[in-house]
């Protein structure tokens, strides 16, 4: 697979042509944008100054223009920016994978199979709402894997039956197909309670989740302060969690920058990193020449493919299995 260094400059260099196009674009629609937001906003200002001049200002009316506004300006950002995000994604996203691996297929209105995101066993619920895009495909030296941006979302309803939504994630997820078969399940999550409450206290709740499988406590100090560890076998989870694969998962987690969880299970690796944001949606206020953009594009896609080849040296474990 091509380095990251390779991918920065097919980027710049055979993509240029492209990103100055796309950069004239983006500043003439980052005009209409600003002007028409600005429209929006002195028209939700004038009826919030006259209903108050007229003494049938209230809370519930304060509410009700405001969400109305933030829903309608909301609107007509994504009116607005469609083209030139579909535009965006032909002509450099696709461009950009192929040049990582031309068996890799990209589409950017689809999304990863809400059955993958159930399976992986990560999250003990189902979600009510998915949505998602940027749904890529293909082999990577004869592994397959899948990935795309994944928003998934619990429903919530009050008293007076109102529907709200929260994010159970959202992000990148991520699915590999691993050589062999795990006979067991074995899920792996960021520690958040052992950070937060510290080792005592940390490790009491760990070992008194109840929605999940048995706590599986692993020889690598380090490790163990980043992630937590459960499985339905406790000698295949620390077979599966070699030495070498520990510290590659860690390094993976360190370049990603961002929390990760994973889950080895019918064969197969799955990985969630949660980025709380659309990945390769273009921002109309961030130019498409700077580095710092660049990278984050180069960044990800390289991050999501390579933990194939990151992790391919357990080949030869799993045949011992």
């Amino acid at each position: 697979m091509k380095t990251i260094s390779q991918l920065t400059n097919f980027y710049y260099k055979s993509l240029h042509p492209t990103l100055t196009e796309l950069e004239a674009d983006r500043l003439a629609l980052k005009k209409r944008v600003i002007i028409i937001q600005a429209i929006l906003a002195i028209i939700a200002t004038a009826i919030l100054y006259f209903m108050f001049k007229s003494s049938v200002f209230s809370i519930d009316i304060l509410a009700f223009v405001g969400f109305s506004y933030f829903a309608l300006a909301g609107f007509t950002y994504k009116l607005l920016v469609k083209d030139y995000a579909k535009d965006f994604k032909f002509r450099v996203i696709t461009p950009l994978i192929k040049e990582i691996d031309i068996n890799l297929r990209y589409t950017p209105s689809l999304h990863i199979s809400e059955m993958h995101y159930t399976r992986s066993g990560i999250f003990t619920s189902s979600p009510d709402r998915v949505s998602g895009n940027d749904f890529v495909k293909g082999k990577i030296d004869g592994i397959s894997i899948e990935f795309s941006d994944f928003h998934a979302e619990i429903e919530h309803k009050d008293s007076k039956g109102r529907r709200s939504w929260s994010t159970q994630f959202q992000g990148l997820f991520l699915v590999s197909e691993f050589p062999k078969h795990f006979k067991g399940k074995t899920v792996i999550l960021p520690d958040t309670a052992q950070s937060i409450f510290g080792d005592f206290i940390g490790s009491f709740l760990q070992s008194n989740n109840f929605s999940r499988n048995d706590l599986i406590k692993m020889d690598n100090p380090v490790f163990e302060k980043e992630f937590v560890v459960y499985g339905t076998n406790q000698i295949e989870a620390r077979y599966i969690l070699s030495h070498t694969l520990m510290e590659k998962i860690l390094d993976f987690k360190r370049r990603s920058n961002h929390p990760i969880n994973l889950s080895f299970n019918g064969g197969k690796i799955y990985m969630a990193i949660e980025y709380n944001k659309d990945l390769f949606e273009p921002s109309v206020f961030h130019s498409l020449l700077k580095y710092k953009i660049a990278m984050e594009y180069v960044e990800t896609l390289h991050l999501a493919i390579g933990i194939v080849e990151e992790l391919k040296l357990n080949e030869k474990l799993w045949s011992k299995l």
